[in-house]
């Protein structure tokens, strides 16, 4: 198919008039402007957290940047580098009271590298919140862990959090996380591919993110330098209840092949009860392994998670 082409194209400046021309230079301004020289919080890699940060920081108006690798969606791009020694990248971020890492540091020398290389452009006086995992938290495998618990210092990234964490930095270690995207029933599959599979999985612990985004704002608010935090919800959760529930939930909401596999875990879970003389879930706590006790960042910071209950 052919086209016929005008001989002047229709947007030249010559076809143009004085309200059209202002119109396009309103758009390309506002599509070039600047972002902010100074906010309250600096997003370090606007993921899946950010969809629950950036509405809460609108809403009790807290100036905030984000970047991306990219770009996108009016962030800041900015990667990155442990290996870069350059202070170039950092120009393009804003001066921040507080700056927020959502993406993993891993060993010695990254945190330092990040902080130190901010720093140099825009001045010591800031607070850094790293958000780490839970995992490291297994050195008490039949007991609670707390945030001043034993924990897997040999961990990649618990010895970047513990970096940070020496140069005045916060580390956030969240339990599993949910909402918006994150589906906890989507995920049976991902727990094994058999009966035994599903024996070993005792405790669970989860948190929402719109409660993440509170506990962010709160650690911005209310910084506690130095100090590593668990994030829950406050609940131990059991891996067969929670299988049962799921299994339930799911009826008639997925395909027939999710819906099979939700029900043959179900009916592992069944067996499993009868094998270990398991009467009634959830569990007794003792024979779950491995629990969290996260009341201490609620207490410090004066607030309660909104997400009490994994729905």
């Amino acid at each position: 198919m052919t086209t016929s082409t005008p001989s002047e194209p229709q947007d030249s400046p010559i076809h143009q008039s004085s309200s059209t021309q202002a119109r396009l230079h309103q758009q390309s301004s506002i599509m070039l402007r600047e972002q902010p020289k100074e906010v309250d919080l600096l997003i370090l890699g606007a993921g899946w957290t950010a969809t629950f940060l950036i509405p809460l920081l609108e809403t009790e108006k807290i100036p905030y940047a984000a970047t991306t690798t990219t770009g996108r969606d009016s962030t800041i791009p900015f990667k990155f580098n442990p290996d870069s020694g350059s202070a170039e990248p950092y120009k393009t971020l804003p001066k921040a009271k507080t700056i927020l890492i959502t993406f993993p540091l891993t060993g010695k020398g990254p945190s330092k590298v990040l902080t130190g290389l901010y720093r140099s452009v825009h001045g010591a006086k800031n607070h850094w919140i790293q958000l780490g995992h839970t995992g490291i938290f297994n050195q008490l495998p039949d007991s609670y862990s707390d945030d001043d618990s034993p924990y897997d210092k040999s961990n990649e990234r618990a010895i970047a959090e513990d970096e940070l964490r020496q140069l005045g930095g916060t580390a956030l270690n969240l339990s599993g996380l949910y909402g918006g995207s994150r589906v906890p029933r989507s995920w049976l599959p991902r727990l094994g591919q058999s009966k035994d599979d599903v024996r070993k999985r005792g405790a669970v612990h989860f948190i929402h993110g719109e409660d993440v985004a509170r506990a962010i704002v709160a650690s911005h608010r209310h910084p506690t330098p130095g100090k590593r935090w668990i994030l829950a919800d406050l609940r131990v959760y059991d891996w067969y209840d929670l299988i049962m529930s799921f299994s339930a939930m799911a009826e008639g909401e997925e395909s027939a092949q999710e819906e099979e596999t939700r029900q043959q875990f179900a009916k592992w879970v069944g067996e499993l009860m009868l094998e270990e003389d398991v009467r009634a879930l959830p569990r007794e706590m003792d024979k779950l392994g491995r629990k969290l006790d996260s009341r201490g960042f609620w207490k410090e910071h004066g607030i309660w998670p909104r997400h009490q209950r994994l729905g």
